[in-house]
């Protein structure tokens, strides 16, 4: 079971998270994995960024926020955890303190100190566990999850780490001792500390999940499950019962608040269903993600992204290969870290499009021109063109491909609701439909899209 940070945020959370985990317990071995209370990897971060700045004092309110929040929450849970909540905010200092001296945030040093706030996590549920008469064990990943050094961004050695959790988590799991393990970081084979960027809670309980060979995992967080489409912009949106890996990491890197794809990839392998749940109506059924979906085929779901940019590039003279500029281009981004959300081109001009998130925009657009540098010195390369204004739209569901007319139908509601489309993109699979349109419209053709395919 992974609790996410509003499942973490308070006493009174912390306690519904362990009556969640005590129920299953008693049946068969639960193994937990926390995220950081919530608002608190901000806190973490936001103070990281006031050492760098060399603001002491920004730094020291912070430090008494973060060790005031969690010494309340260890009072309400009538717990003595104060020593070991001390210890983790003196790491958390000394860590700031020598960013303070360098006016810098080393990547590594990053990693090491934002996963304070997992550890604190820890600290809190299994104190609680304990209170109420279980055993449990607050594990810190950094010891069980070994993984590669791409510091902020991590991806997990398997092999290593099911040999590690074999020899650290399964014999708690034997002794009826509820492991209670740090979401989001893990460290090199060497012992660095990392973590394991954009859903790195979610991914951490998916690793585990693999090496242990669990039988399922949940992931609690504070929605009824995945539904069709945002109810914020679709009010008779419903909850999906069911979908695939497929649908479901689809989903998630076309915006949706669901797992992030990298979640899925350690499961697949195994086989091991997903449970997506609301811990505060855990009474409500939550979506079962499974390797193959037994509902009909066709849409499933609409998602959609506003924090984008669409980038363009097109060759100055004909002679020049749009291939080559294409794979100098990618490699430049590939470099860079960043995902391309979607992509489109054109075969007579050379040209292309690609979408990424906006808050990757600059180091992809550093990252191209260092890649083109000589194209664009020479003008074989028009200047990258670069639009804000965009947002993306997704329809996805196993078999569209299959389905007659229906890119014809999306197309058209979108029209019909005075939305121009900008770019669009289809890959072999059949399973996503992704269309970029302007930002002011977007929710309309959201709510188009999602009446049109009787969702």
């Amino acid at each position: 079971m992974k609790f996410g940070g509003t499942s973490m945020g308070s006493a009174e959370r912390i306690r519904a998270a362990a009556a969640l985990v005590l129920e299953q317990h008693a049946h068969r071995p639960v193994a937990v994995v926390v995220s950081a209370m919530s608002k608190v990897t901000d806190l973490l971060l936001d103070t990281m960024k006031h050492a760098e700045a060399g603001d002491q004092t920004g730094v020291t309110r912070n430090i008494d926020t973060l060790r005031a929040r969690h010494l309340e929450a260890a009072k309400e849970l009538e717990i003595d955890a104060a020593a070991a909540i001390e210890e983790l905010i003196v790491e958390f200092e000394r860590i700031v303190s020598g960013m303070l001296l360098l006016g810098d945030r080393p990547a590594r040093s990053v990693d090491e100190a934002v996963a304070i706030g997992e550890r604190l996590s820890t600290v809190l549920l299994s104190g609680h566990f304990h209170k109420v008469g279980f055993a449990a064990d607050a594990v810190n990943a950094a010891e069980v999850v070994v993984t590669d050094a791409v510091f902020g961004n991590a991806s997990p050695l398997m092999d290593l780490t099911a040999v590690k959790a074999a020899a650290l988590i399964q014999p708690l799991l034997d002794a009826r001792t509820i492991p209670v393990i740090t979401g989001f970081n893990g460290a090199t084979a060497d012992g660095r500390c990392t973590t394991l960027g954009r859903g790195g809670s979610d991914f951490s309980a998916s690793i585990l999940s693999a090496a242990l060979d669990a039988g399922e995992l949940w992931i609690w967080t504070d929605v009824d499950g995945i539904m069709t489409a945002d109810p914020r912009l679709v009010p008779d949106a419903r909850i999906l019962e069911e979908m695939s890996f497929s649908e479901a990491a689809e989903l998630a890197y076309n915006g949706a608040k669901v797992l992030h794809p990298r979640t899925l990839a350690p499961l697949v392998e195994k086989q091991i269903p997903v449970w997506s749940k609301n811990s505060f109506a855990p009474e409500k059924p939550g979506t079962r993600i499974v390797p193959k979906s037994t509902a009909a085929r066709g849409a499933r779901a609409v998602t959609s992204m506003k924090n984008v940019a669409l980038l363009s590039l097109e060759p100055a003279q004909g002679g020049l290969s749009g291939v080559h500029v294409l794979a100098r281009a990618m490699d430049a981004i590939a470099r860079a870290n960043v995902e391309v959300l979607s992509i489109s081109g054109s075969s007579y001009r050379q040209s292309f499009c690609f979408l990424v998130r906006a808050d990757e925009l600059e180091r992809t657009v550093e990252s191209l021109e260092a890649g083109l540098a000589l194209e664009l010195a020479h003008g074989y390369v028009r200047p990258i063109e670069i639009d804000t204004e965009v947002g993306l739209l997704a329809v996805v569901g196993e078999g569209m491909r299959g389905e007659q007319g229906l890119a014809g139908r999306i197309f058209t509601a979108i029209s019909r609701a005075q939305v121009n489309i900008i770019a669009i993109a289809q890959g072999s699979s059949e399973l996503t439909i992704a269309i970029v349109v302007r930002r002011e419209g977007l929710e309309k053709a959201v709510r188009a899209v999602h009446s049109e395919c009787h969702l």
